[in-house]
């Protein structure tokens, strides 16, 4: 019998069609679940649509649409981008479903019955986009901490949960459960900023607004989002609190991991794991929150014209190239970076020369030497022992990384034999061995291991780029392996006739020709853009003292360069300060910065900064500081660091 394994993803908000980096988390999560499935795991994989609240009333309104067809439309235009990507989910659940609907009424009302929820009024600073109300102690430069944009001042009549009933409980529940929030930064964050603090009972209705679940014994009440979002996990499972659950619940829950974003981790690590002590249910065994997948450029925004859409990715690199892309550059725990050019570069070295060029070289030549005859003469020799050993070590290493979550380490192991295989094409040199005929059986040999050896990586690769998975082998004339199967090396049938003819898996793209159609794509975006995005208010401006005028001569002195940041950490002695190493050209320079207020180490890895080069070396808290960093400064005395406006090198002159 097959041992159960239930992964969900964050429900998407439909407020509007996902960018890829929301695209990002259900393609990490199928990765997982299909990986899953070949290790003969029973898997259910669960994702879908989160469609009530405020936000998405008011863009009702402004559609001068029903809140249930604006929703309808785009839940469905998340589900096709979901579906684009070749995603294998289990279960697509929208909020708006009855079942979910009066289940979670249950819910509200079993919870009020037993004393968890009580009846008062709340009095804060309301963030619409974020749904959640904090006080003025909680905010961040007067607005909100989660997303940074503006707070209302709201009071109404609502309910409330008693988060402090349970605080102890989760905190003995954590610091038992090692592996529940992972990864491990994110439990500290947690624990440290929330939970040992104290928490503060959770507003859990609303009045102010009426597209959302009645409370059906107050009905000028709605329940508000987290009590009506979370659920999902437990009523897509069929869960009943009358007792009459499916029995997919029973085999199910408790969920194997929730996948999520790291923005929503306090709601899924807190808030949900209370609900779930409060209905006397089982905790999920883990709740990973994945970092985010940015634009290399900045914010996205669709009047700049960069806003990146899976569907858009598609129609230039195919849907296997994408989820390359999105899961092997994201890292475990920083934040990885999207870019046009770095697709194309991706594109043309890791999927046209080191998967598709070797999957074609070995054909090519297997047609050529032996009309496509694969053939194991075992002719052996002592550098066949060392690709059967990355071969299986690619296993074994793909398997650990998979078991913590390390997604693009696991695909970085997938890669590492594909490059073996290629390396062992120059080692071996086929086109030699076959103008000599008492090598006949040495070069078929050679052969042989190289189609063993791709038929064990394309097997592996089958999870994350599951259409070049089978592609592959197919051109092979042979079936992947589930991984019970890929404990020895050998087991491609020998005798087997390859493809007459390689197809070609992916195309080499001309960066200039690629990038102009990019351009175009761009420009018609900020052409569409929403004119609400359009006629924003004019930005304030400041005047500043003016200093003493200076000569070019001075100027000329000072040398400024485009510098990358490559890596980034706090200063231990300092609460304002960030070390940076900063390559400039080939160089590598350590810049201190007191900008720890505006953003994190990981914030800060991979950005393009603008860098005064030559400014003398000076020590601070401790540290050297090798040059500065340029930043502007608000009214407010807010930072921002100065970036290029368009792509630009590495040590790039500024002038």
């Amino acid at each position: 019998m097959k041992k159960p394994y239930y992964i969900t993803t964050a429900i998407a908000y439909t407020s509007g069609k996902p960018h890829i980096g929301n695209t990002y988390e259900i393609v990490l999560a199928d990765s997982i679940a299909r990986f899953k499935r070949m290790q003969g795991y029973d898997v259910r994989f669960q994702t879908g649509t989160d469609e009530h609240g405020q936000k998405i009333e008011e863009k009702a309104i402004a559609a001068d649409v029903s809140c249930k067809e604006f929703v309808d439309d785009v839940a469905a235009e998340i589900k096709r981008i979901f579906d684009l990507m070749n995603t294998s989910y289990d279960k697509f659940i929208r909020t708006t479903d009855d079942y979910h609907e009066k289940q979670v009424q249950k819910i509200f009302k079993k919870l009020y019955d037993k004393g968890d929820i009580y009846k008062g009024e709340y009095e804060g600073m309301y963030c619409t986009p974020c749904e959640s109300f904090f006080t003025a102690s909680q905010l961040v430069d007067g607005k909100c901490p989660d997303c940074g944009r503006e707070v209302k001042p709201a009071k109404e009549e609502a309910y409330f949960f008693r988060m402090s009933k349970y605080t102890q409980r989760l905190i003995d529940y954590i610091n038992e459960h090692p592996d529940f929030i992972q990864p491990e930064s994110r439990k500290n964050e947690m624990m440290n900023n929330f939970l040992l603090p104290g928490l503060q009972d959770l507003c859990v209705s609303r009045t102010s607004f009426q597209w959302g679940i009645p409370v059906d014994f107050d009905p000028k009440h709605v329940v508000y989002v987290w009590i009506d979002a979370l659920s999902n996990y437990i009523t897509g499972l069929g869960f009943d609190l009358d007792g009459n659950s499916d029995e997919m619940f029973e085999k199910y829950w408790p969920a194997d991991v929730h996948l999520i974003g790291k923005d929503i981790l306090r709601f899924h690590t807190i808030y949900w794991p209370i609900m779930l002590m409060a209905l006397d249910l089982p905790l999920p065994k883990q709740v990973f929150g994945h970092p985010w997948l940015l634009q290399g450029d900045g914010k996205m925004s669709k009047s700049k014209g960069n806003v990146i859409y899976a569907d858009d990715l598609v129609n230039f690199f195919g849907v296997d190239a994408v989820r390359y892309f999105v899961l092997h550059e994201m890292p475990f725990e920083n934040d990885g970076v999207i870019t046009w050019e770095l697709m194309i570069e991706r594109m043309n070295s890791d999927l046209a020369n080191t998967l598709g060029n070797l999957v074609n070289r070995t054909i090519s030549m297997s047609n050529k030497y032996f009309n496509g005859v694969v053939s194991d003469k075992h002719a052996e020799e002592a550098v066949d022992a060392e690709l059967k050993e990355v071969a299986l070590n690619a296993v074994k290493k793909t398997v650990q990384k998979m078991d913590k979550l390390r997604v693009a380490d696991a695909i970085t192991e997938i890669f590492t034999l594909f490059k073996r295989c290629n390396k062992y094409i120059d080692e071996t040199m086929p086109w030699a061995l076959a103008k000599d005929e008492a090598k006949h059986d040495r070069l078929a040999t050679v052969l042989y291991n190289l189609v063993e050896a791709i038929t064990i990586g394309a097997s592996l690769l089958k999870p994350f780029m599951p259409e070049t998975a089978d592609k592959i082998a197919a051109q092979l004339n042979t079936s992947l392996r589930e991984m019970d199967e890929l404990d020895s090396f050998g087991k491609y049938v020998s005798g087997t006739t390859v493809a007459a003819k390689p197809e070609i898996l992916f195309a080499r793209l001309d960066v200039a020709k690629t990038m102009e159609k990019v351009n175009e794509l761009m420009e018609a975006q900020r052409a569409d853009a929403a004119p609400e995005e359009e006629a924003k208010e004019e930005e304030p401006v400041i005047d500043i003292e003016p200093k003493e005028e200076i000569s070019y001569d001075d100027f000329a002195k000072m040398q400024f360069q485009v510098g990358e940041i490559i890596a980034c950490e706090a200063v231990k002695k300092s609460k304002k300060l960030l070390c940076s190493q900063v390559k400039i050209g080939s160089q590598v320079k350590q810049i201190v910065s007191g900008i720890k207020a505006y953003y994190s180490p990981e914030e800060m890895v991979g950005k393009k900064v603008m860098v005064l080069v030559n400014l003398k070396p000076a020590k601070l808290a401790g540290v050297l500081s090798e040059g500065m960093l340029l930043c502007a400064e608000d009214a407010d005395g807010n930072l921002a660091l100065v970036t290029p406006e368009k792509p630009m090198p590495s040590g790039a002159e500024i002038c």
